[in-house]
């Protein structure tokens, strides 16, 4: 009888188990979990889980609705470069207001605009484009996990891994690398400015397509330097950049890479000043002043009066005051000296050595000198049918 009863529990129990686990089905459908593409599907699903946060989870829904795909994934990427992805939902459901887009499992890259929203192409299908940038080999992109919400209710959702992605660094140990990886980049205008006696300022417009112009940097030069002002309208940018760089050098020139033609451009620009005259200057030559004008036909009248007294009464004194009158009209009136400066001569506002320098010396000049002070020199000459009036150290002048 025991034996009976024994063998009564034992079946009792084995059915028990055999309903408990026909009973026990999986949370999700098996459709999601096969977007997933990978060789162990369970365990990757598993660990899709943990994506979704704890209310997430408790909506998981039961039916499948949302397929995504790629339109555009890159196969190379360089260093710091920007780099799109195309995404394409197709939705079979209208029972939704809201996607939401999450990036997860991603490593030493950032995503750009993660906030961008879907736009619908027809009835049923999306897509979106996210923009990136790596920064080192062993960067890792991004499961995307898109998420249909209504009222904040979880109604569907689907995971999209990435695909494999060659990693490769432009120009290592080449100094002249402005880091920047463009599919267009032109330099609309450059200005440069004296700085101080020992360096110039130059401003650079530049326009950029498809680029990482924020990245942009001139290692051949000190550290004072920088973007004072961006423009970023992807694909399109535009930065205002200045840099300043040692009196002596004659140009700035820096390369990029073209990844339309796959190669490495140089662009050059000369370092000059600008050959302009400043509102101190106005004026500044004597010889033109009223005052001067004045001086110079009250000495030229004072000088007639005393010949007609010399002709009329016909005296000795007269004759002195003649003479040394004539003699001053002469030195007055007698066209400046004019010397030759040095190749590279920089012209200063002021006689000081702390003046700015508004103009340098393409080659040896011939000047006009119309004053001195100390061991500056005022002169005058000619730049292009305009007068440039300044100081210049005496040492500068050249041998005659």
């Amino acid at each position: 009888m025991k034996v009976l009863l024994l063998l009564l529990i034992f079946l009792q129990l084995c059915f028990s188990n055999i309903e408990f686990t026909n009973k026990e089905k999986p949370v999700f459908q098996e459709e999601p979990y096969k977007q997933l593409n990978t060789q162990n599907e369970e365990e990757t699903f598993s660990n899709a889980l943990d994506y979704l946060n704890e209310k997430d989870v408790k909506e998981v829904p039961t039916s499948k609705n949302l397929y995504l795909s790629y339109i555009e994934f890159p196969e190379n990427i360089y260093k710091n470069q920007r780099f799109e992805v195309v995404l394409k939902a197709l939705i079979t459901t209208d029972d939704f207001d809201r996607i939401e887009t999450r990036f997860v499992d991603s490593k030493n890259m950032n995503v750009l605009n993660p906030e961008e929203p879907w736009m619908a192409v027809d009835k049923n299908s999306f897509e979106n484009r996210y923009f990136f940038k790596a920064y080192e080999e062993d960067f890792i992109l991004p499961t995307f996990q898109v998420l249909l919400y209504k009222d904040d209710r979880l109604v569907d959702f689907a995971y999209l891994k990435s695909k494999d992605v060659r990693f490769s660094k432009l120009a290592q140990g080449d100094s002249t690398f402005s880091n920047v990886i463009a599919k267009e980049l032109t330099v609309n205008t450059h200005k440069t400015k004296q700085y101080n006696n020992k360096e110039l300022l130059t401003i650079l417009d530049i326009d950029a397509k498809d680029s990482n112009l924020e990245d942009f940097y001139l290692k051949e030069f000190s550290k004072d330097q920088g973007i004072s002002s961006i423009e970023d309208n992807y694909p399109n940018q535009h930065i205002l950049y200045y840099v300043v760089a040692p009196i002596y050098d004659k140009k700035l020139e820096f390369t990029y890479f073209n990844t339309k033609s796959n190669s490495f451009k140089t662009i050059s620009i000369p370092l000059s000043l600008e050959n302009e005259l400043v509102s101190t200057q106005t004026d500044l030559n004597p010889n033109n002043s009223n005052y001067e004008l004045y001086k110079k036909i009250a000495l030229l009248v004072i000088l007639l009066i005393f010949l007609i007294l010399l002709i009329w009464k016909r005296k000795f004194l007269y004759l002195v005051i003649v003479l040394i009158l004539i003699a001053l009209s002469i030195l007055y009136l007698m066209p400046n000296r004019k010397v030759s400066l040095k190749k590279d001569t920089m012209v200063y506002i002021l006689p000081t050595n702390k003046s700015t320098v508004f103009y340098q010396l393409k080659n040896s000049e011939v000047v006009e000198i119309l004053n001195s002070k100390r061991e500056f020199k005022k002169v005058m000459f000619d730049d292009n049918g305009n007068k440039i009036i300044g100081w210049v150290k005496e040492k500068n002048i050249g041998k005659n």
